[in-house]
């Protein structure tokens, strides 16, 4: 393993310091061990699930990591895809600059490190996507490289048994974390380190209600002998989200249903969705003059880290030998393609917006004859 020039603080601590030696032995008996990414292990495959668990659940993440595991088996695989059938897969995940990312990053493997993933740090750091946590854990992980990490589990735990005062996300609060979690992390075992911590933080020192009575460090825990878990570590300061309102053109023709690719930037960047709108008479002057039927579907709301999204959506049936404005065509690759119609019968590989997929599932049971009402949009 190359070194590093990065002047971040390495592992310092010893393997039998307490802190460590309670961590490791916590893990050697209640540990996760049989996670998908944990076996066969290898630095592709550690990336890609490190990249999926930023801001995701495990159990959620788990699904998506084996398909992309089948449809990519290597870095190469995912480098040679389009951008489109990637976020195919990804749709669902949310925060979609994860998937593209992921996909530039595989490119950049490619075609400077000869597809093999990088395992020096400052190489893995300058990677889009990757943070200084995500490089250290997947190092650290397979190279056993003594970094040490602090997603959002490892920040909880050592707030607590520090009783770190003030919201990890403010930047002298996580530098202080950083400086902590050099210390106790030891040069040796940082493997099973790294991971103990995670999963202490995920099965243990939860959130709400932590489960103190079974956690090794219970006995040294600050936060535990003043017993202000409620208070450590601080909450986010409550911010109220803005509303905004939009309107879905779910244009369909048969079995087919316009939609158009978004630009790669912003919100759904790069994905397939349906025409947007402001209001409802923008919508209603971009409707051909020929239609034959109107419904609004029941609206429902979307909701971002940064705001709330009201979205009405607005069913426009037309008869199938109608030729729509600005229709665009059908191709097996729709890449260079802004706007097309959208098979139901035959869905094809595409990123799809989350609010979009929840509408063509329903419009896709209706034409199957298969819809119960269930949650209905429709």
């Amino acid at each position: 393993m190359a070194k590093s020039k990065t002047q971040f603080p390495l592992a310092q601590a010893n393997v039998n310091d307490p802190f460590a030696s309670q961590v490791l032995t916590w893990f050697a008996r209640y540990g996760r061990k049989h996670l998908p990414w944990q076996q066969n292990k290898s630095l592709y495959g550690v990336w890609l699930s490190e990249v999926m668990l930023q801001q995701t659940q495990v159990a959620t993440v788990i699904p998506y990591f084996e398909q992309f595991m089948q449809k990519f088996p290597s870095i190469e695989a995912l480098a040679n895809t389009s951008i489109d059938e990637v976020l195919h897969l990804w749709t669902g995940l949310g925060y979609y600059a994860r998937a593209r990312n992921l996909h530039k990053t595989a490119q950049i493997v490619r075609d400077k490190f000869d597809s093999q993933f990088p395992t020096n740090f400052d190489d893995v750091l300058a990677l889009p996507g990757i943070g200084r946590s995500t490089a250290g854990a997947i190092l650290s992980s397979v190279l056993d490289a003594p970094y040490p990490i602090l997603d959002g589990n490892v920040k909880r735990v050592l707030s607590r048994y520090f009783a770190v005062q003030g919201w990890a996300g403010e930047k002298a609060v996580e530098n202080k974390l950083w400086d902590l979690t050099a210390c106790v992390t030891p040069t040796q075992q940082v493997t099973d380190f790294n991971q103990a911590m995670m999963d202490l933080g995920a099965m243990v020192c939860v959130r709400s209600k932590p489960k103190c009575t079974i956690c090794p460090l219970e006995p040294q825990c600050e936060t535990n002998r003043l017993q202000a878990w409620a208070d450590i570590p601080a909450k986010k300061p409550k911010k109220i989200l803005p509303e905004r309102n939009t309107y879905f053109l779910v244009l369909k023709r048969g079995s087919s249903v316009l939609l158009e690719k978004r630009d790669s930037v912003g919100i759904w960047g790069g994905l397939f969705a349906f025409p947007q709108f402001e209001d409802i008479d923008q919508l209603k002057r971009s409707i051909p003059t020929n239609i034959c039927k109107i419904s609004p579907l029941i609206a429902f709301r979307h909701t971002f880290s940064h705001f709330h999204l009201d979205i009405s959506p607005i069913l426009v049936e037309i008869p199938t030998d109608t030729i729509a404005e600005n229709q665009g065509n059908y191709l097996p690759s729709v890449s260079s393609k802004t706007e097309y119609w959208y098979d139901l019968h035959q869905p094809n590989v595409i990123g799809l917006a989350t609010p979009v997929k929840r509408i063509l599932d329903e419009l896709s049971l209706i034409e199957k004859g298969t819809h119960n009402g269930t949650n209905s949009l429709l």
